[in-house]
């Protein structure tokens, strides 16, 4: 992967991994086994009040071509086939859920030194259209990301961000929902030997004038075991 903007989601990525990602309220498991031809097989389970919630998923790799499959507690199977290199700096993906007919979706990315982009098309008569572009370097950035919806003819996202990134600071604004609320956000790595880090989200609402400011801390305990972290959440 060369070095550049990257895509539009990872316009503030960094924050918002440390303050949501991995925060868990249920009863989780996952076991993985590998065997000796690459094939990976991942049970899990989540388990929410009384009800428990399972899937097993197999991934396999063949050259530059990945293929994920997953069985849900539905009996729905969810499958994703991604090829690496697909062109120059492109990658391509391929994922639909059976038996819904209507969930296909295929999926182009290409990575340059200066500019990402990303547009993804829904596989039905009428798809929802989505591009996403990404204009700078590794450390500014600017981009927008935009669905249209062709069976009503309407915009149903438009977002638009701005991301700032030094060694150890990451600072970003998006303006989102069509222009609906506005957030900034800060990552700040304060000692890379324990991955300590600090990070903030704020986010003004325009239509009802609320604000929302989340802060969280990061700290690894073992470099080989865990990581401890925690968030406080504010709203006016």
């Amino acid at each position: 992967m060369v070095k550049g903007p990257g895509l539009y989601p990872e316009i503030g990525k960094k924050a918002r991994d440390l303050l949501y990602r991995d925060y868990q309220g249920d009863h989780k498991f996952a076991l993985t086994t590998y065997a000796s031809n690459g094939v990976a097989i991942t049970s899990s389970g989540t388990k929410k009040g009384g009800l428990l919630l399972a899937d097993v998923s197999t991934q396999l790799k063949h050259n530059n071509i990945t293929t994920d499959v997953k069985v849900d507690t539905n009996s729905k199977v969810h499958t994703t086939i991604t090829v690496d290199e697909a062109a120059p700096g492109v990658k391509a993906f391929f994922s639909f859920i059976s038996p819904d007919q209507n969930s296909g979706k295929l999926e182009l990315q290409y990575l340059h030194e200066y500019a990402g982009i990303s547009t993804s098309l829904g596989l039905t008569a009428k798809p929802i259209v989505n591009f996403s572009g990404v204009t700078g370097n590794n450390q500014a950035a600017f981009g927008t990301d935009i669905s249209f919806d062709t069976s009503t003819g309407n915009f149903t996202r438009c977002n638009a961000g701005v991301n700032f990134t030094t060694s150890d600071l990451i600072a970003s604004l998006t303006l989102n929902n069509k222009g609906e609320s506005l957030t900034a956000s800060y990552f700040h790595m304060v000692s890379p030997m324990t991955n300590t880090a600090v990070g903030a989200e704020l986010t003004h609402s325009f239509s009802s004038n609320e604000n929302s400011l989340t802060i969280g801390t990061q700290h690894s305990l073992d470099p080989l075991t865990a990581m401890s972290s925690s968030k406080i959440e504010w709203c006016t």
